[in-house]
């Protein structure tokens, strides 16, 4: 994504602490910020100020425990992935701690490999969380409605969506699709504005606005390569008619999403 993920350690422990990030950042090798934190007070101004991936904070702390401040966070609508360390195998621990959503629960002393397997299974949930976000965001309901309108007897407009979805980048005319689908192109538009409740050429151009949509979250790249990869040939034209279905300029949706974003 964008930004490079935060992992926060919080351990009252300077030797645990120490030891731990010494661990992740010879693992991360510069692809991921650890950080580190001494109790739960600080854990939570931490994670206030940035947006904190992945938690690993030991659950016996002095003032507030690692359990408080997992509530602490939820409390604040703050939910990294979270990772639990202990000393302590009591049940009431691990129970209230998978209530509060954490996803691994490890006991003390922790082998290097374990410990660095519980992180890389919490990075690929955080990764897998953002892939939902960014679908979340680009969702266009006219193009589920339009993906969803039985189209299982209609094998050709089936088809015509396939091959849209995979040509987002050409030029695309309706007279290609219908060649594709062995269709006589006025017969194609009369099936498609039926079937689809959209014409041709406002589902290609709604396929394509989601696809920039997408890029615009998820990468880096120029306006002017979205507007090549979503298959217009000018940003200028790109951007009219992004404004024209979002009602902002893609750089302002993507500055709006990437702020509220992972």
């Amino acid at each position: 994504m964008l930004n490079t993920k935060t992992i926060l350690i919080v351990d009252d422990e300077p030797r645990t602490r120490q030891g731990l990030k010494k661990t992740l950042d010879i693992w991360a090798n510069g692809k991921y910020q650890i950080d580190t934190a001494s109790n739960g007070e600080e854990a939570i101004e931490l994670m206030q100020q940035q947006k904190v991936h992945i938690l690993i904070t030991d659950i016996r702390m002095p003032e507030i425990t690692g359990l408080q401040l997992l509530k602490m966070a939820k409390a604040q609508n703050i939910y990294p992935v979270i990772i639990v360390i202990s000393a302590y195998s009591e049940f009431e621990y691990a129970q209230e701690a998978l209530r509060l959503g954490v996803i691994n629960y490890l006991l003390k002393p922790i082998s290097k490999k374990v410990f660095i397997e519980a992180v890389e299974d919490a990075v690929q949930a955080v990764e897998k969380q953002e892939r939902a976000g960014v679908i979340e965001k680009v969702v266009d309901k006219k193009l589920v409605e339009a993906n969803t309108q039985n189209p299982s007897n209609r094998v050709p407009i089936r088809e015509a969506i396939d091959y849209i979805n995979n040509h987002l980048k050409n030029e695309l005319t309706q007279k290609e699709v219908a060649d594709h689908v062995h269709l006589n192109p006025s017969y194609l538009s009369v099936l498609f504005k039926e079937h689809v409740k959209l014409t041709f050429s406002e589902y290609v151009t709604r396929r394509r606005i989601q696809r920039a949509k997408e890029l615009l979250i998820s990468t880096n790249l120029p306006i002017n390569d979205i507007a090549e990869e979503s298959g217009y040939k000018t940003a200028k034209y790109f951007i009219k008619i992004f404004k024209e279905l979002e009602g902002m300029t893609p750089s302002a949706y993507r500055k709006i999403n990437n702020e509220r974003a992972f």
